[in-house]
């Protein structure tokens, strides 16, 4: 393992403490796990798409402050020695990859930032995005289910990050969408089997609750 590598692990477990258990420091193994993957077919720098995964939820605004974050991801990267270009690739990466930033019209433009965007998208589908869901649910206290309340077609991203709606809900307002917005042949093909899972799994969830 790398110095660099082994810095930004040490970071990334340091900081992600304080998020709920879908957006911890195994969220962002798996992310990583994930891209490499993908990049095994897809190709593209290694080194970006593995800092990429790794870092991208440092400066997410569920949990930090967004402008100071991405700062701070700047001059740790730099420290560390990577180079400039490859810090401005990492930081447009992990700026632009959100559902919300592409509700506000942004664009993932790069190889790199298409594979880890896919790669942070699978780990939401799937069993794990469905306990990855609950657990952010129950971690602001949202209830699982309330069949009086229908899901919200978000046109915006406003309207996606104010909702408060019930996790059922979270399936048809993003989840059950994300597999025909994968930007990679191989990550609309990792996406197929994890879309299936969600779908028998409300099937299963629906007739539980009867």
């Amino acid at each position: 393992m790398s110095s660099l590598q082994n810095n930004i692990e040490h970071l990334v477990r340091e900081k992600l403490a304080v998020t709920d258990a879908g957006h911890d420091w195994w969220h962002a193994v798996r992310v990583r796990n994930n891209a490499m993957k993908i990049a095994e077919q897809e190709g593209g720098d290694l080194l970006v798409i593995e800092v990429a995964a790794l870092i991208h939820d440092l400066v997410d605004d569920k949990f930090f402050e967004p402008e100071e974050a991405i700062q701070d991801v700047g001059f740790f990267l730099a420290e560390q020695g990577l180079d400039n270009d490859r810090i401005n690739q990492v930081v447009e990466i992990i700026t632009t990859m959100s559902f919300s930033k592409e509700l506000e019209g942004l664009k993932v433009t790069s190889l790199e930032s298409r594979i880890v965007q896919d790669a942070d998208r699978l780990d939401a589908i799937g069993a794990i995005g469905i306990a990855r869901a609950f657990s952010y649910g129950g971690h602001k206290q949202r209830e699982m289910y309330n069949p009086d309340i229908a899901p919200v077609k978000h046109a915006d991203a406003s309207s996606y990050r104010n909702n408060g709606g019930h996790t059922i809900n979270h399936f048809y307002e993003k989840l059950l969408f994300l597999k025909d917005k994968m930007k990679t042949a191989a990550g609309r093909q990792m996406a197929q089997q994890r879309h299936g899972f969600m779908e028998a799994y409300l099937e299963q969830f629906y007739a539980e609750w009867g």
